[in-house]
């Protein structure tokens, strides 16, 4: 039988939202030359309907001592909301003003059945690319492009659909 030695925390999803939480890593200074300075892991979760509401259960395999940074999005029908917490002990304190970000829908005239979009896993840039409707994360496909002797991606996204995109960058200092 297997045992849980991490922690865990739940919060409920009102009817028409759906949140997913991801952990931020910062790379350590010896490996960032190769790797990007911030990474993100979507936690793991399990769900129970309740009524019209989601109770939802977050996992964090490696609980640290100083906290665990989390990125937590909320999809709604037409905008996202975007928080920052810390898992800190048995407790999840999330920021007090969460960051409200209401998204367009592209339209585009052309009627092709996919989207190719170009992705560069050169691991310096962590983007990742997610489904509002369904919260599913859009991988990228991995080909290698014989004429500039590279590994590339393709993301493959329907027309008429909207896609939720994000990267977690370091703002830059005042010299």
């Amino acid at each position: 039988m297997e045992t849980w030695k991490g922690k865990h925390f739940s919060i409920t999803d009102p009817k028409g939202v759906n949140t997913v939480i991801y952990e931020m890593y910062v790379t350590k200074e010896e490996y960032l030359h190769k790797y990007p300075k911030y990474t993100m892991e979507r936690l793991k979760t399990t769900e129970q309907i309740v009524g019209e509401l989601s109770k939802k259960t977050f996992y964090v395999e490696d609980p640290q001592p100083n906290g665990n940074r989390l990125i937590i999005f909320s999809f709604a029908k037409d905008r996202i909301v975007i928080n920052n917490g810390l898992l800190l002990g048995n407790e999840v304190k999330v920021t007090k003003k969460p960051v409200p970000f209401k998204y367009s829908k592209l339209y585009s005239e052309e009627p092709t059945e996919l989207k190719e979009v170009q992705y560069t896993p050169n691991l310096k840039r962590a983007i990742t690319i997610i489904d509002p409707e369904t919260t599913e994360e859009i991988k990228p496909v991995l080909y290698f492009d014989e004429k500039t002797n590279e590994v590339k991606g393709k993301c493959k996204l329907k027309p008429y659909k909207s896609y939720f995109a994000f990267e977690i960058r370091e703002r830059k200092k005042d010299k």
